[in-house]
């Protein structure tokens, strides 16, 4: 909804929970991995058994103070986990353990870019919290019309950061670009996957309409558990249009928790929004306060390595990098490393033919073998290896893709695949010569073409050279050989 046509401003804050990449969860040993048969990964803990007694995982703290970090925060020395209480039925203990009135990171910020323009998105706060089981409805693809459901508790105590932005966005595109952003930076430095489609990242959309101008907000709805950009794109749109038309038609807006429904495109109401009051807040009893030293956070900082932004400014400024080519590294953590990994490794080759040769036929390739670059069994050294023959002109562009077909077939290397190929490119010209001339002699009626004009027909002509040199020829140098040699006829 565009707020230049209306009478309203659209409000959005967003709550991002991260999955955190632990081995563990956050207070008990059992495996924190997603996919296994339900109810399998769980202890005495995770089922509220009696007597079980919750463990802070040290791990899953240091991924989180990262985040903080990397989204410019202030770390609390001291922060206080607390029981937040409600019925459901993925919740055995009735109450899930977070951070409250203490969490342990406050007041950061992100910057977003949507069209051109930066934004600065306020940070409210960070807080642990231990992942509710999960409901598995059943009789329908989605919550609307499921007949029953079923309880998967692999996914209660999976350690969680829950970042609450301030309600400085304006736009679905700046809520969009936000998570992006959010995405990119804790799948750069390490704390979690991102994966949306598995439940990684989700987001809660806090929505509402202020007349045009007005200081004083809304009453606001929260669609909950969003997992596709696409998404809260259009689960902000739809939800923004159902609370105009009911505004414009004299109604109020009932603060409540909402479902986006992709198939319908459309929201519908959940249960009634809680307060803070209705969950009961207290201390919990069984953990005593977190307490972090300076020296634990410079530590932290010290780990960080470099975020998003930094990287694309890196590439942009001392590589020529285009937006195209900054963007694809972005998208892909593993990829990125793949790159700088080659880049350290090469020896002539530029990270300009570096990064054109892994995005482009490297990565299609990739993908067609269907694997990843987590899966890759190309090495670092091969790939740097293929990049520098390329820059030092010792194999064409034709070669080089065949080399690449044999690199994921194989582990011979980069120039025995080369010779079995029939060797780099042709650098005698005299042999390139004969080449050229038999061409020539059998193509005259392409020759007088040239010697009337059409020097495209050259390309005929060169197509020809390529061929009878298995493409090993360099097409500039084939191209100039062929317009000496038709001058010379």
């Amino acid at each position: 909804m565009s707020t230049t046509d209306t009478a309203f401003d659209l409000v959005i804050g967003i709550e991002v929970h991260c999955q955190l990449k632990t081995n563990s969860k956050l207070f008990c040993p059992s495996e924190n991995a997603f996919g296994a048969k339900a109810n399998t990964n769980v202890s005495p803990v995770n089922l509220a058994l009696p007597g079980a007694l919750p463990v802070l995982n040290k791990e899953a703290v240091r991924m989180a103070v990262m985040a903080g970090l990397a989204l410019h925060c202030d770390i609390r020395e001291e922060s206080v986990f607390a029981r937040k209480n409600y019925f459901y039925p993925d919740l055995p203990k009735g109450y899930q353990i977070s951070q409250f009135d203490k969490p342990y990171c406050e007041h950061g910020h992100l910057d977003i870019q949507v069209d051109g323009n930066t934004k600065r998105i306020g940070i409210t706060r960070i807080h642990m919290e231990e992942d509710a089981g999960k409901l598995v409805h059943q009789g329908a693809d989605s919550i609307a019309g499921s007949t029953h459901s079923i309880v998967d508790l692999n996914r209660a105590g999976t350690p969680l950061i829950e970042i609450v932005s301030e309600p400085d966005i304006r736009s679905a595109a700046e809520a969009r670009a936000y998570v992006e952003s959010l995405k990119l930076i804790v799948q750069h430095i390490g704390i979690c996957d991102g994966n949306m489609e598995e439940g990684s990242l989700r987001a809660d959309i806090n929505i509402s309409l202020k007349p045009a101008g007005s200081t004083t907000f809304g009453t606001r709805t929260e669609v909950k558990n969003v997992n596709s950009f696409r998404s809260i794109e259009k689960a902000i749109q739809v939800e923004a249009k159902r609370q105009k038309d009911i505004l414009l038609s004299g109604g109020t807006i009932i603060q409540e928790t909402r479902n986006f429904d992709e198939a319908s495109q459309s929201t519908t109401s959940l249960r009634g929004k809680e307060d803070a009051h209705d969950y009961r807040y207290f201390p919990e009893p069984d953990l005593p306060p977190l307490l972090l030293s300076d020296a634990y956070i410079a530590n932290c900082k010290a780990q960080l390595p470099a975020l998003p932004e930094e990287k694309i400014q890196q590439y942009k400024k001392d590589y020529a990098f285009s937006e195209h080519e900054c963007k694809v590294l972005m998208g892909d953590v593993a990829m990125d490393a793949y790159f700088r990994a080659s880049v350290s490794c090469a020896k002539k080759a530029s990270p300009k033919t570096i990064v054109k040769w892994l995005i482009g036929d490297f990565n299609a390739m990739l993908k067609e073998q269907q694997h990843t670059f987590e899966t890759i069994g190309v090495t670092v050294q091969r790939f740097s290896d293929l990049c520098d023959e390329i820059e030092s002109g010792s194999i064409s562009g034709k070669i080089a893709k065949s080399v690449i077909e044999q690199l994921f077939s194989g582990d011979k290397s980069v120039s025995d695949i080369i010779q079995s190929l029939g060797g780099g490119q042709i650098s005698d010209q005299s042999e390139l010569q004969r080449i050229v001339e038999a061409v020539l002699k059998n193509n005259l009626d392409v020759v007088e073409k040239i010697k009337a004009g059409k020097t495209a027909s050259a390309n005929f002509l060169m197509g020809q050279v390529m061929k009878e040199s298995k493409g090993r020829a360099k097409p500039d140098l084939v191209r100039s050989m062929i317009l000496d040699s038709v001058d010379k006829i």
